[in-house]
């Protein structure tokens, strides 16, 4: 019996969905498309919010930033359910793996006292830090608007709730229970972290879900993360006995790097769509720049006493040449 095997190239009927060939064309969509573009819910809503009666369940017009087109604030990254998910498995997975190797190897108890406690009083008072960032930008993935913006905001959301568990586990391996509860009294009452407590208490009641935006992603994660976790952690600590730590916190380092692409592409896009919104959100970032700075300084004063001033100049020199290159002067 003879068989004869040909290709038959079937034409679909339809390329991808209606609402994405009247924004891409009638051509086939990527799945980042497909899971974030024009499915933001704007029509047939069923009521107004009880405490807010005069605005839409879903308004643009609770923020100052006008946008004509909201999906233009896209991920880089591309993000959605899946990608997402994926990369912060495997980012977990090493994670797991470096938690394992400084237990297995006992490494706690080779790092100097110093460096130990400096590590405990920094890093454990941080996570509720990282709850605050959690809370805002769940803020912003209820009340913000058009899904390419608002689905990284969530995923940003659960990052920080990464962060805080992972500073609270850093916090029982090098000072058990005993070391929580340090952090916890520390942040509710120590001089140093006051500022800083304030800071983050008066972003969890702004009402505009893009100035909660700039105040925690933007300006906050933006001067917290590289003085932290770059200059103390990676570089202090590192040379002076605490490189496991560098290890313990290498999440928090990547996580920035990467995400610091979305947030720029987020601010790049908005301030070139006017100059109102360019001169908003100068104004927005200048305002907590200034409380980020006076919030941060006491912190690097812990690590580097007399140098703390200089080191947060260098910190916040860099802060503005990042902005500068993305349309937002300060």
């Amino acid at each position: 019996m003879h068989i004869d095997l040909r290709t038959v190239s079937i034409q679909p009927l339809r390329q991808t969905f209606d609402h994405l060939v009247r924004r891409f064309g009638d051509k086939p969509a990527s799945r980042y498309q497909e899971a974030s573009y024009d499915i933001q819910a704007a029509e047939n809503l069923h009521y107004r919010p009880t405490w807010e009666p005069e605005q839409e369940l879903y308004d643009t017009r609770i923020t100052k930033i006008v946008m004509q087109d909201w999906y233009a604030l896209k991920d880089p990254r591309q993000f959605y359910y899946s990608t997402y998910t994926l990369t912060r498995a495997r980012q977990q997975e090493n994670a797991e793996a470096n938690f394992a190797f400084v237990e297995s190897r006992g490494l706690v108890e080779l790092m100097p006292e110093g460096i130990r406690r400096a590590a405990l009083e920094l890093l454990v008072p941080l996570r509720h830090a990282a709850w605050g960032a959690n809370l805002n930008n769940t803020f912003i993935g209820g009340y913000g608007y058009g899904t390419v913006f608002t689905q990284p905001c969530i995923y940003h959301a659960m990052d920080n709730l990464g962060t805080a568990q992972y500073l609270s586990r850093i916090g029982l391996l090098l000072g058990d229970t005993e070391a929580l509860d340090a952090g916890k009294a520390a942040w509710m009452q120590g001089d140093t972290w006051q500022d800083l407590r304030r800071y983050v208490e008066d972003t969890l009641v702004l009402r505009d879900p893009f100035e909660s935006f700039v105040a925690q992603n933007v300006v906050l994660d933006g001067l917290l993360y590289p003085l932290v976790y770059a200059r103390i952690v990676d570089e202090y600590f590192a040379a002076n006995g605490g490189s496991m730590v560098a290890m313990l916190t290498q999440f928090m380092s990547d996580w920035f790097d990467e995400t610091r692409k979305w947030i720029d592409a987020v601010l790049k896009v908005a301030a070139a769509e006017s100059d109102a919104n360019r001169e908003q959100l100068q104004a927005w970032t200048c305002a907590w720049r200034e409380r980020a700075v006076v919030a941060l300084t006491p912190l690097a004063r812990q690590v580097f006493v007399d140098q703390a001033d200089e080191i947060v100049s260098e910190q916040l020199d860099a802060f503005k040449a990042r902005l500068d290159k993305i349309g937002v002067v300060i």
